[in-house]
């Protein structure tokens, strides 16, 4: 099979899902001024739609409810209109960007935002399409030694009008690929510098494809995601197959030229086929060479290590075709002989592309523990240097984390080790892509992870559980406070007639129900990891602006949420929720004729989302008070002060308006534009009993985490709640950081640890959020012709957020 959904299954019907919205098209709530116009501006909206969430709401639920063919119910489809604009259910930011009326005819990967892979070409595909990626480089999943590639030659026609003929494109060229000091002008390039660049494109490119060795293998790279991915599994499967002897020839002659539109990324321009060569330049510089010349019983260059660095430099080619995010997590075994290495490869070896974390478990706290009581056990010490190492190193720069695998789901239940073998390939099959070369490399890992400690690891951001050999979850937000059916600021919070209560608490749990279907539907998609889709099903769905509607719902601040009696009854209908998204999809389920999803709760990061609203984001709280956000775009300024060609076309745009504007000099290429931003709940009037993250306690963010665990995760069928805790480094030193860490770490299924100073302090070249004082901040206000923001930024705003509403 496909992945698709079979169209003649017979659908039975029940109960009318999303009720309380109403078929009737629904008003479309507004999106927030400044940062939640520029978000959906920049990732949502479609010329068609007119700047109209209403409209986004229409192409998203036509797309999903498609995906049901003749079955589809166009009630339903009505309802799950209205509830995505109201904001209540807001679903992600790739069913927004993607959704419409030719959704099922798509892939799944564009909708997926949770991924995991583990080969090479695999990680790659899943970034190209926008996915967030896990792998875990445990030793027991390394299944190929990159010092027996074959001998890589790259190629591209002379006459692609990217390849570097004329002295302006050749600097250019030295600049995109590092063999020019950055900065240096076109004026400045020597005549030295350039031959040393046209000496260099003959050694490293071959100039004529007939000039390769008679027995080469000739491939040539098609002009798709596909076509890039396939021509990184040729590599890693010859690689696999020991191949050291023979000879590949890639081709890149058939990629589009730099700033050609890309169909499916709202136009955006394409970054060429020097940027995917420069992928495999340094492949074969980085890795594949200096991999032939290791010593295996050495520390170095273990094929974990070489998998780590190959996962890397493909991210960089992602990240830098400006139009995905290329977002990674790299988890490692605790029990690993190359763990201290692993956890040193952030900060000592330059790989920055990965959020890391070192897989735990119950043994490994057991360990820390005894070594430090006396215990000279050779496990008991090998834990404890690895736990002092990491938090060394993250009390440094907040990696490595820990996540506690034995508390995953799968791995928990056992459901991981029970995955099939396949040994045809399956695993890796979708309309658009099938895994041909790399079908024994897949199953030669399926089996080493039958056999693993740790099945499973975790998405980027660390809310969604997936079996290391790869899987998806799609995923969605829904927004409690935005469900409410009346205009908010008529209400008292906390004091609401028992009528509306009992109204805005149906709408919240109709909110949910549609989620679970919307997930469970867009599971019915053609995937690439159709057999784990259809095996697991899973899908998270989460609460996001949960300090808004605490608030509003039920008057409390974060420090009343932490008294568990006192708050009561905002517990409890948590726990409804959760309960409720449980049954829906069970139901569901039942109804589609799949497999009950494995999970269905998570809380994650929900950061596209939430800055369409200005909620406080999943589970965090609000970072600051007042502050400019700063958003990154592709885009250098020319020669002439204006913006290159090749740059994000909102620069021009924002930098007319008045908004600030910055070129980066750490990420050359990229610029930065500041949004003064004054989130919602900085408008509700909390005063002293708002808590920023900056003035929460460690332990009283661990208590939430707790709560929220119990409470909406679940025991069974839940993911983990995607949270980065900021500790000061000005209060706790890295003695009381290491006693944080093992009193809560070990209680709960993930958290990341962000150590951070004072922002002047922290010495980079910009934060992304920098607070300002409220002076400066409505001086940028008043330099910024757009209205809308400053319709929804003023004193008024800012004497409310500080308990002084002049109302």
């Amino acid at each position: 099979m496909d992945g698709s959904w079979p169209r003649d299954r017979i659908l039975h019907p029940r109960g009318a899902a999303g009720a309380s919205f109403g078929t009737a098209p629904a008003a479309a709530r507004v999106l927030d001024a400044g940062m939640g116009l520029a978000v959906a501006r920049r990732t949502v909206f479609r010329p068609e739609d007119a700047e109209d969430f209403g409209r986004v709401a229409d192409r998203v639920a036509a797309g999903n409810m498609g995906l049901l063919g003749a079955q589809a119910d166009s009630s339903e489809q009505a309802r799950l209109r209205n509830a995505i604009a109201s904001g209540a259910l807001i679903t992600s930011g790739r069913h927004l960007q993607h959704g419409d009326a030719a959704q099922s005819g798509r892939n799944m990967e564009v909708f997926t935002n949770c991924a995991t892979a583990a080969a090479s070409f695999t990680l790659f595909y899943l970034l190209l399409n926008g996915s967030g990626v896990g792998r875990a480089y445990d030793d027991e999943l390394m299944a190929v030694d990159w010092g027996q590639a074959p001998r890589l030659l790259l190629h591209i026609d002379p006459a692609h009008p990217d390849f570097p003929a004329d002295r302006a494109a050749l600097h250019r060229f030295g600049l995109d690929f590092s063999l020019l000091p950055w900065g240096t002008t076109l004026e400045a390039f020597s005549a030295a510098q350039e031959a040393e660049l046209r000496a260099w494109l003959g050694r490293e490119v071959l100039a004529d494809a007939a000039q390769a060795p008679a027995a080469a293998i000739h491939h040539a790279v098609e002009d798709s995601r596909e076509g890039w991915a396939k021509a990184v599994e040729l590599l890693e499967s010859l690689a696999f197959e020991g191949a050291a002897e023979r000879t590949l020839l890639l081709d890149f002659s058939a990629i589009r030229p730099c700033g050609a539109p890309i169909g499916g990324m709202q136009g955006r321009p394409a970054s060429g086929p020097l940027s995917l060569m420069r992928g495999f330049v340094n492949l074969r510089r980085e890795v594949i060479e200096p991999a032939r010349l290791r010593d295996p019983a050495g520390e170095a260059l273990q094929p974990w290590e070489q998998a780590l660095l190959v996962d890397h430099h493909l991210s960089v080619e992602v990240q830098v075709g400006g139009a995905r995010r290329a977002a990674r997590m790299a988890t490692k075994s605790w029990r690993d002989p190359g763990i201290l290495r692993f956890i040193r490869a952030k900060s000592e070896g330059g790989l920055w592309t990965a959020n890391n974390s070192v897989m735990a478990d119950a043994e490994f706290w057991q360990g820390v523990r005894a070594a430090q009581a006396g215990s000279d056990a050779p496990l008991h010490r090998h834990a404890l240097t690895v736990f002092e190492e990491a938090t060394r190193c993250g009390f440094i720069n907040g990696e490595p984390g820990f996540i506690n695998g034995d508390k995953l789901e799968d791995h928990r239940t056992g459901s991981a080790w029970r995955k099939p073998v396949h040994a045809d390939g399956r695993d890796v099959r979708s309309a658009r892509y099938q895994a041909n070369h790399a079908v024994s490399l897949l199953a030669e890992i399926s089996r080493r992870a039958n056999a693993s400690s740790f099945p499973v690891t975790t998405n980027p951001c660390g809310e969604i559980t997936l079996h290391v050999t790869g899987g998806y979850c799609v995923i969605a937000d829904f927004a409690p406070l935005l469900a409410c059916p009346v205009d908010r600021t008529t209400l008292t919070p906390g004091d609401l007639p028992d009528d509306l209560a009992r109204e805005w608490d149906a709408r919240v749990e109709d909110s949910v129900r549609l989620g679970v279907r919307f997930l469970m539907r867009a599971n019915l998609m053609d995937a690439l990891y159709g057999e784990e889709v259809r095996r697991t099903n899973r899908i998270g769905i989460g609460p996001t602006g949960l300090h808004e509607w605490a608030w509003m719902r039920f008057g409390l601040g974060f420090d009343d949420l932490l008294e568990e009696r006192d708050s009561a009854g905002f517990w409890a209908l948590l726990s409804r929720l959760s309960a409720a998204a449980q049954d829906e999809a069970v139901d569901y389920a039942a109804e589609l004729g799949v497999a009950v999803p494995v999970t269905v709760t998570t809380v994650k990061p929900a950061g596209t989302t939430s800055k369409l609203f200005g909620l406080t984001e999943g589970a965090h709280l609000p970072a600051r008070r007042q502050y400019l956000r700063w958003v990154q775009f592709k885009g250098f300024r020319n020669e002439a002060g204006g913006w290159s060609a090749e740059s994000d076309r909102l620069l021009a745009d924002y930098e007319a308006r008045g908004y600030p504007v910055r070129e980066l000099q750490s990420f050359p290429g990229m610029a930065i534009v500041g949004f003064p931003t004054l989130s919602l709940i900085q408008r509700l009037g909390l005063g002293d009993r708002l808590v920023t993250a900056s003035q929460a306690s460690p332990e009283s963010q661990y208590r939430w985490l707790s709560l929220l665990e119990r409470h909406w995760i679940g025991a069974e069928r839940g993911n983990q709640v995607s949270y980065t805790l900021k500790i000061m480094t000005d209060r706790h030193d890295l003695a009381a950081f290491r006693e944080m860490v093992l009193e809560h770490q070990p209680r709960i299924r993930c958290c990341a640890i962000l150590p951070s100073r004072p922002d002047h302090e922290l010495g980079y070249e910009y934060l992304p959020e920098e607070e300002v004082s409220s002076d400066r901040f409505l001086e940028l206000v008043a330099g910024i012709s757009d209205p809308a923001l400053h319709e929804a930024v003023d004193y008024a705003h800012l004497q409310c957020a500080s308990g002084a509403c002049p109302i």
